[in-house]
C-alpha cells in the first residue's frame, strides 16, 4: 500500500503528458504507411527440441571431456532432463573411447555426432512420451 500513491502519481504524470503532446501535435500516433506490415515482421525464432538437447549435450560433454574429469556432475544443475543425462553419459564414453584410440579431436568431433544423432531419435516424435523431464 505505502506504494500505491507514487505509482498513480506516475500514471496520471504519464497520461497528462501523453494528452499534451497529443494535443500539441507532438505526440501524433503513426499514420498507416508509418505502421509495420505484418508480412514484413519476423516472427519469432523457436528452438527445437532437438537442437535444444544437441545443444545441451555439446555443451556439458565438451566441457566434461575436455576437463578429463572422470565425474559427470548433477544433471539437474545442468538443466538436463533424465534421458538427456543419459544420452551425455553414453555420449562421454564413447567419446573417451575414442579418445583412446584416436586422439582428442576425433572425440570430440564424435561427441558432437553422436549427441545430435541421439537427440534426434529422442525427439523423433515431438517431446518424449512421459513428459520433458524423463
Amino acid at each position: 500500500m505505502r506504494h500505491r500513491k507514487p505509482l498513480c502519481a506516475l500514471a496520471f504524470a504519464t497520461l497528462l503528458s501523453t494528452a499534451l503532446l497529443t494535443a500539441t501535435g507532438c505526440g501524433s500516433s503513426p499514420s498507416a504507411d508509418d505502421a509495420p506490415s505484418r508480412s514484413t515482421a519476423p516472427s519469432p525464432a523457436t528452438t527445437s527440441p532437438e537442437d535444444l538437447c544437441t545443444a545441451l549435450i555439446t555443451k556439458w560433454g565438451r566441457q566434461i571431456y575436455d576437463s578429463g574429469k572422470e565425474t559427470y556432475g548433477d544433471y539437474q544443475s545442468m538443466g538436463l532432463s533424465n534421458g538427456q543425462y543419459m544420452i551425455l553419459r553414453d555420449t562421454l564414453d564413447l567419446a573417451r573411447a575414442e579418445r583412446e584410440r584416436h586422439g582428442a579431436d576425433a572425440g570430440r568431433k564424435l561427441l558432437a555426432r553422436e549427441a545430435r544423432e541421439r537427440c534426434e531419435k529422442r525427439y523423433r516424435h515431438g517431446q518424449p512420451s512421459g513428459g520433458p523431464w524423463v
